[in-house]
């Protein structure tokens, strides 16, 4: 028996892409050898970055059912990863709550370097060989482990049955006598614990618990009647919460709001105009039952014009531009239908469980209950649509299209498919206005969204059906893998330019930025 074989977990080293995608042989992924051994937060997000186009692009080719291995084969072939070098502890970049969708998503960005043991481990440290001791354990919340402590889980080692697949008992070796090993020594072990995805029960979503360390081991009976090897792990404290704000999330999305909840104000933000509620939290003081002041809560208009023919994927350049309404690509405009057909996606409204939270020092912000998977639907910014000379100049909730927003490439990239280097999908705006749209007085979710200079949600022009002169609305979509519980933010953009010497330029914004991530410019708006 072996607790931890994913479902896509057959070993990369066996697969071959399809004989259809050859990518460019002089394809050049950017990422330097060292860089590969030993990488940051930069790389770590943009190996899941490309990753994951990779994989949204082989789905809308309709490429395969299972495109993971595809593409994790194609980005391992061609140098997108990092953190190859085996280590204890922490790896660079990868941070204790993120979340991974596949195991190949651990595998290239270096948190579990194993692509089918649950048990990850290291034989040689510093030149020396000597006993292997663990680096990484999954748990696919099966077989017998006890995974349900935030603080603590029993994992039972691998291995229990012979070549014919018959039980056995367990024995000493590989990562059973590595976890042995970490027991004796006390090195940290890197935790990533299974849990079931709650929007597809037959697939799991993985959560990187941090440092944990093998505190007892033991030999039991399992269910099969044979011996099978136990180990304690006990979390090492003082680490950012994970599994923890999962299971408090978890709680949420399977029990619903209770009004005893800590910091519950409103059960309902939107009044009944959302398909789903909108909770309204205020944690920070629990005192303050405060409402949002001053606007009205409204939703995004829902075009339903019958027509004789959809012409959606002509107007989207021959490809629809969502794969089970998730964004496949940022373009310069997406175009949605306006009558019945799957390509109405911004149209369709809140599909995601929103909270409204009190933060503690940006006023109030939006997260979400479940989980998020990159490219997915977060809301539309509603409000209303002015000119220029109408925008009031206190005005805090205004999306305006023409500030200068901090470039990234979201994309895939057509050489890793073997598609033509020359014609890549645009990821420029291509706007024939400014567009201006305040929720000041009126507006939906999309108004609570906080700026950031590093955000994890970005925004995407929209034409909603056939007519060329209808107004510009704008969508918002998850910029990669997002926890439950995590602030959703954008960046706002800075619209003041002061020059600095001939031909260098410094962009400043109107307010001070409080975002606090290492890439903060300074200011925003």
């Amino acid at each position: 028996m072996d607790n931890s074989t994913p479902i896509e977990a057959t070993p990369l080293r066996t697969i071959k892409p399809h004989p259809t995608i050859i990518p460019s042989p002089i394809f050049d992924s950017g990422i330097i050898e060292a860089e590969r051994e030993s990488g940051n937060q930069d790389l770590v997000d943009s190996v899941l970055m490309r990753f994951d186009a990779v994989r949204r692009r082989l789905l809308q080719i309709n490429y395969a059912k299972d495109v993971v291995i595809p593409a994790s084969t194609i980005c391992k072939n061609q140098g997108i990863k990092t953190n190859t070098k085996k280590r204890i502890g922490e790896v660079p970049g990868v941070q204790v709550g993120d979340i991974f969708y596949n195991w190949s998503e651990m595998y290239l960005v270096g948190l579990h370097l194993q692509t089918m043991a649950g048990i990850d481990y290291l034989r040689v440290e510093n030149g020396v060989v000597g006993s292997p001791v663990s680096t990484s354990v999954v748990t696919s919340g099966h077989y017998n482990d006890k995974t349900e402590d935030v603080n603590s889980l029993i994992y039972t080692g691998h291995g229990g049955k012979d070549k014919n697949g018959q039980p056995r008992d367990q024995k000493l070796e590989r990562g059973n006598l590595a976890l042995v090993e970490s027991n004796k020594i006390g090195n940290e072990v890197r935790v990533i614990r299974g849990k079931e995805d709650p929007d597809d029960k037959n697939k799991k979503i993985y959560i990187y618990d941090g440092l944990y360390f093998v505190s007892e081991l033991w030999k039991e009976k399992g269910n099969t009647g044979c011996e099978e090897f136990k180990f304690g792990l006990m979390r090492k404290q003082g680490q950012p919460e994970g599994f923890e704000i999962w299971k408090s999330a978890e709680n949420l999305w399977k029990h619903g709001l209770s009004n005893s909840r800590k910091g519950f104000i409103l059960e309902d933000l939107s009044y009944g105009k959302e398909a789903i509620p909108v909770t309204l939290v205020n944690e920070v003081d629990e005192n303050d039952k405060s409402t949002p002041p001053g606007f009205e809560y409204v939703i995004s208009e829902n075009n339903s014009n019958p027509m004789l023919d959809c012409v959606c994927v002509q107007r989207n350049e021959g490809k629809l531009p969502y794969h089970n309404n998730i964004l496949v690509c940022r373009k310069p405009m997406v175009y949605e239908c306006d009558f019945s057909c799957k390509n109405r996606v911004l149209q369709s409204g809140l599909k995601i469980q929103m909270e409204v939270f009190k933060t503690s020092n940006c006023g109030w912000g939006l997260r979400s209950w479940k989980p998020i998977r990159a490219g997915t639907f977060i809301c539309e910014f509603s409000g209303v649509n002015k000119k220029k000379e109408e925008v009031e100049e206190d005005d805090d909730y205004l999306f305006d299209s023409s500030r200068i927003y901090n470039r990234f490439k979201w994309n895939y990239e057509p050489e890793l498919l073997g598609e033509d280097a020359w014609k890549p999908v645009s990821e420029v705006f291509n706007l024939q206005s400014q567009v201006l749209i305040s929720a000041k007085d009126s507006g939906n979710v999309g108004r609570f969204l906080n700026h950031s200079c590093s955000p994890n949600v970005f925004w995407q022009p929209t034409k909603c059906g056939i007519n060329s002169e209808s107004h510009v609305r704008i969508g918002f979509f998850a910029m990669k893998h997002i926890p439950p519980l995590t602030e959703l933010t954008y960046d706002y953009g800075v619209s003041s330019v002061e020059k600095i010497g001939e031909d260098e330029r410094l962009f400043k914004g109107k307010k001070n930025c409080l975002c606090g991530s290492m890439k903060c410019r300074g200011s925003f708006g």
